[in-house]
């Protein structure tokens, strides 16, 4: 019997094991073939919709439900931390001593925040990255009556355009609230202008612009002053705030930290066309765990797991498995409470926003609520 182990039940992993469980299924049911998935959460959580929290938009069990039935009925689901990977004899360890062997290993354990590199930041600042992040905001937004705004990036993060979105949905919910001639909005971000790639970074630009956004670049937040209520920075700039939305930096998970392979910050080295782990032939890594350069984003798990799927099913079956993934990804880009865009873009082509609207807002709406249908590997 051929054992394919994913370590991760998020959507990356959650999405592979589906299609899996789908496309091989004849091999599945005749004893040929073991898909297992070693989840360390026993709920799945839809992360985008974490941005619409604050906003009372959505509730936290809307984004929520148990790993076990968002999984195909053939895929074994294993609870548990996954602590090693032994390459040469081909096993995964958990945390309670379980081993599974495997002829193929997925790695699919994500990106995590981490707001602890930020001094004085969960004291006195707010975050959207997590759902007890997302509710705390919520209850602050809730009693917000006017004063300085600062939104400030670290990078890197999951969901890239998340920051952009929150700024100009709280534009507009200040607006519609009757508070944004008393609210002073900042937006700081590490780089040069308000996002890495230049066309987004240019709809940004123009949008804040238009709605009086001011902008910090090449602002590398240090820690939060708690006392003064300051952001500060590595080059002693120091901004007041009356309310802090802080985007941390992450880092890879701790079993891909300990895994020998990784980098310093926890991202595996991939192939950015084959998806395995470099220099392993049978370990793949998809979804935010890899160090490819593209977006942490849901959008390019889906079209990962496409791919590796495919190829794992050609090589249980005997062929090669050649499909490359060219880096493609797909986001919507919230530009309001009632407006969005979308970018479109691979390895080759850079992404080129779409002039904001109501359909494209209602498109994302309608995504959002789909993506339990999407986790199956049916679209």
């Amino acid at each position: 019997m051929k054992e394919v182990v994913i370590v991760g039940g998020g959507t990356a992993g959650t999405m592979l094991a589906n299609r899996l469980a789908r496309d091989a299924a004849p091999e599945i049911a005749g004893g040929e073939l073991r898909v297992t998935v070693i989840s360390n959460k026993e709920d799945h959580l839809y992360q985008p919709g974490l941005l619409y929290i604050p906003f009372r938009l959505k509730k936290p069990e809307e984004l929520m439900r148990k790993v076990k039935d968002v999984l195909h009925p053939s895929v074994r689901l294993i609870f548990g931390e996954a602590v090693h990977i032994d390459a040469e004899r081909k096993v995964v360890t958990t945390d309670g001593g379980q081993r599974f062997p495997y002829d193929y290993a997925v790695i699919a354990t994500g990106s995590h925040p981490q707001p602890d590199q930020i001094p004085g930041l969960l004291e006195a600042g707010h975050i959207f990255y997590t759902v007890d992040g997302a509710l705390k905001l919520q209850q602050a937004m809730d009693t917000f009556r006017g004063g300085k705004v600062v939104i400030a990036v670290g990078l890197p993060h999951k969901c890239p355009v998340a920051p952009l979105e929150f700024t100009m949905m709280f534009e507009d919910w200040a607006r519609k609230k009757g508070i944004r001639d008393k609210t002073d909005i900042t937006y700081c971000y590490p780089l040069a202008r308000p996002y890495g790639t230049e066309s987004v970074a240019n709809m940004a630009q123009r949008e804040f612009e238009s709605r009086g956004v001011h902008i910090e670049t090449f602002f590398l937040m240090e820690e939060v002053d708690t006392k003064k209520k300051e952001l500060v920075s590595i080059d002693g700039r120091r901004i007041p705030f009356d309310l802090l939305v802080v985007i941390p930096p992450h880092k890879g998970s701790t079993f891909s930290q300990k895994s020998g392979f990784s980098d310093e910050e926890g991202w595996m080295p991939t192939d950015r066309n084959r998806l395995n782990l470099a220099d392993q032939a049978d370990i793949f890594v998809i979804g935010d765990a890899t160090n490819l350069p593209i977006s942490k984003a849901g959008s390019v798990a889906h079209f990962e797991s496409e791919i590796l799927a495919a190829n794992l099913v050609d090589r249980i079956r005997g062929g090669p498995g050649e499909r490359l993934y060219h880096g493609k990804v797909f986001c919507f880009i919230e530009t309001g409470l009632d407006k969005a865009t979308y970018i479109a873009f691979d390895y080759a082509n850079p992404p080129s926003p779409v002039t904001p609207s109501k359909p494209v807002h209602w498109a994302k709406l309608s995504y959002n609520n789909m993506h339990w249908v999407n986790l199956q590997g049916i679209m």
